[in-house]
């Protein structure tokens, strides 16, 4: 049995870069690892959901949820969370 790179699985099954299937793919990824990004920050800081909710105005189950997909949410509220929440920083970065 021969084994097959992440990128050739994505290609056979999602299409290639560029495609709408794959491009939908990646945002989703890119969402994922926020949400995961996100829920280390907030580990690190030695919070809970509910403690990192109460100082951003959101419930605990919202904090689940962006934690578990990121993607569902507005930059204000990444950066409430961040900046507010966690006392970090964003930076975002635009490749054209």
């Amino acid at each position: 049995m021969e084994t097959k790179s992440w990128k050739v699985i994505k290609d056979n099954v999602y299409g290639e870069k560029g495609t709408d299937r794959r491009d939908e793919l990646e945002r989703d990824f890119e969402g994922f690892k926020i949400g995961v990004l996100l829920k280390k920050a907030r580990e690190d800081k030695q919070m809970t959901q509910t403690q990192l909710g109460d100082l951003v105005d959101k419930k605990r189950e919202y904090i689940s949820r962006i934690e578990n997909n990121g993607s569902n949410m507005t930059l204000k509220t990444l950066f409430e969370i961040v900046e507010k929440g966690l006392g970090g920083k964003i930076r975002i970065q635009i490749e054209l």
